[in-house]
Formats: C-alpha cells, sequence, structure tokens
C-alpha cells in the first residue's frame, strides 16, 4: 500500500479520513447550557490517572432587540477551573468569549470542571443571560487522527493500528480505573460491616449493663422494703 499524500490522496484515502474525522466528532460529548452573569455552571466527569482532556467552547451572549443569541464580544471572557477527586485545582485560567483548554489527569476519579464569566468586564450583560457551548473530549477522542495521517503520512493501515493501540490504550486505564473504584468500594463496605459490628457490640453491652444496674435497684429497693 502507497504511504499517503494529502495532494496526490485516493478518493478511497479521501473517503476514509472523511469517516474517521466524522467518527472523532461523534465521539465528543458536546451540549449547551445558560449562565448569569455572576453563575458557575460545575460538570462532573470520571476520569482514569494520566488521561488528556480537552474542552472547546465559545459564548453567545442574548440580544433583547432581536430576542435571539449573538456571538459575544471579543471583552468578554470565561474563567475555567478544575479540580482533582482529592479537590486539588490542576486548571485556573482566564479564557476569551471562544477558546480551549486543555489539562491532564494526575489521579482517577470525579473531576470537576467549572465555568463562570468574567463578571468585571461584562457590566453591559446585566441582566441577561449567557449561552455557552462546550465540547469535551476525553483520552483517545483527543486526537486528530487526519492530522496525524497526513503529518506522519500514514497508511490507512498504520493509522487505523494507531487508532487502535490508542483506543486498547484507553481500555487500559478505564479497566485500572474501575479496579481502582471496586478498590474504594471494598474498603468503605469493610469499613461500614465494620462500623456496624463495633456499634452492634456497644449496644449489646450498654443493653447488659443497664440490666445488672436494674436488677440491682430492684434488689436495693425490695430489701428496703424488707421483701427479701
Amino acid at each position: 500500500m502507497s504511504t499517503f499524500d494529502l495532494c496526490s490522496g485516493t478518493p478511497k484515502s479521501w473517503i476514509f479520513l472523511l469517516l474517521l474525522g466524522l467518527s472523532q466528532l461523534g465521539l465528543s460529548r458536546g451540549l449547551y447550557f445558560h449562565i448569569g452573569e455572576t453563575e458557575k455552571r460545575c460538570f462532573i466527569e470520571e476520569i482514569p490517572d494520566e488521561t488528556m482532556v480537552i474542552g472547546n467552547y465559545k459564548t453567545q451572549l442574548w440580544d433583547k432587540q432581536s430576542e435571539k443569541f449573538l456571538p459575544s464580544t471579543p471583552g468578554l471572557g470565561m474563567h475555567v477551573e478544575v479540580k482533582d477527586s482529592d479537590g486539588k485545582v490542576i486548571l485556573s485560567r482566564q479564557y476569551g468569549s471562544e477558546g480551549r483548554f486543555t489539562f491532564t489527569s494526575h489521579t482517577p476519579g470525579e473531576h470537576q470542571i467549572c465555568l463562570h464569566s468574567n463578571s468585571s468586564r461584562m457590566s453591559f450583560f446585566a441582566g441577561g443571560k449567557l449561552r455557552v457551548h462546550l465540547d469535551i473530549q476525553i483520552g483517545e477522542h483527543t486526537n486528530n487522527y487526519p492530522e496525524i495521517a497526513a503529518k506522519d503520512k500514514l497508511t490507512e493501515l498504520q493509522l487505523r493500528v494507531r487508532q487502535l493501540l490508542d483506543q486498547v490504550e484507553q481500555i487500559q486505564k478505564e479497566q485500572n480505573y474501575q479496579r481502582y473504584r471496586e478498590e474504594r468500594f471494598r474498603l468503605t463496605s469493610e469499613s461500614t460491616n465494620q462500623r456496624v459490628l463495633w456499634w452492634s457490640i456497644a449496644q449489646t453491652l450498654i443493653l447488659i449493663l443497664t440490666g445488672i444496674w436494674q436488677m440491682r435497684h430492684l434488689k436495693s429497693f425490695f430489701e428496703a422494703k424488707k421483701l427479701v
């Protein structure tokens, strides 16, 4: 099979790259949401360790006159903050009205991704609302395979093998993360069972001590009344 070349690629090569690019778009997590001037919106993503995450966003500002969302002005910005499962801030940065943020997870678990507008520059935005389009890609989905094929001169087979290897690596990370979650769940279950056991023992001891105290009290009462 001949080396791939963008300038002289065969129709079959172009169709392959087109389908590959469309498959990459289908694997991204796209959504949009509305926020106010000082409102913060956060999302939780379960991410394995040593995994790259790319977020692309763009903002639209509500226009009262036309009653629709229009592209935001350059002065408007978004602040992005990312915390890992331990609550440690791994990304805190100011961006423009449209941009991309990237980070790599170093610990597995739930990562919190928060976005909010820079209200100090948005006095003109008071009383309105902002629409934020957000697309989050995780793991091998962050790779731009058509660009990799063009850069490294890969054939269709080589590019497919590269993609499969990346997918296998991501699957291994997901499996390790599931084992990590299973271990944490097991430790939590064992801790809960141990606490329940000690609580049951404590309840039993309290009942025994209460019974002994009641018997001694009744004995003293009967002796005082000379009934025994």
